[in-house]
């Protein structure tokens, strides 16, 4: 294994998602950027970084345009993109079948329908950890709740077991990474800088 110059990637989830009550994952909704005090928590928070990756979603866009308004534009990854959910997307959330009886591993695996697993995220978003570690030093990625549930799974080698952990808005998810193969250590998990 080759090590790496010390890397950390701080994963971001977008401010809340004005969602309507309905899913949305790969849905384009819009991001409730209006807690400047949260902003300002967060920005002072991750002080110095880097690198911003970013996935494509507008809520991604808009969360970092109000963390860092003057900074360069972002590198944007679109396999950083929250879990596709298919048939199930702008469904409101009381009319979603209920997973809850399934256990974590068939759970990790259930494709909504014309949608994609959260397997399938797992192994869509371990590259783009890859490629955003590559790049060096401190790097912030602004993604989705998934995106940081990927990157818990890829850290601690279990895809179902990555379903487990709640990341709210506005948290920090941060993973250090070790070698050039991808393996990492968790720092913390859905911190909320206040």
């Amino acid at each position: 294994m080759t090590p790496l110059a010390p890397t950390q990637l701080s994963l971001i989830r977008h401010a809340p998602a004005r969602n309507d009550g309905r899913m949305a994952g790969r849905r384009d909704v819009a991001a409730d950027c209006s807690d400047s005090a949260a902003f300002a928590a967060l920005r002072a928070g991750i002080g110095h970084f880097d690198h911003l990756v970013i996935s494509p979603a507008l809520r991604c866009v808009q969360t970092t345009q109000t963390l860092w308004p003057a900074r360069a534009p972002a590198l944007i990854d679109p396999a950083l993109w929250e879990q596709d959910f298919g048939d199930w997307e702008n469904l409101p959330f009381a009319d979603l079948p209920d997973l809850g009886p399934l256990p974590a591993a068939d759970l990790a695996t259930h494709r909504p329908p014309n949608g994609e697993s959260f397997a399938d995220m797992c192994v869509r978003v371990s590259p783009a950890l890859l490629r955003a570690a590559a790049l060096g030093g401190h790097i912030v990625i602004v993604a989705h709740a998934g995106t940081a549930r990927a990157a818990i799974a890829h850290a601690i080698g279990s895809v179902p077991a990555g379903l487990a952990f709640q990341i709210a808005p506005l948290s920090v998810t941060t993973l250090s990474m070790i070698d050039a193969i991808g393996t990492c250590s968790i720092v913390s998990v859905n911190r909320i800088f206040t």
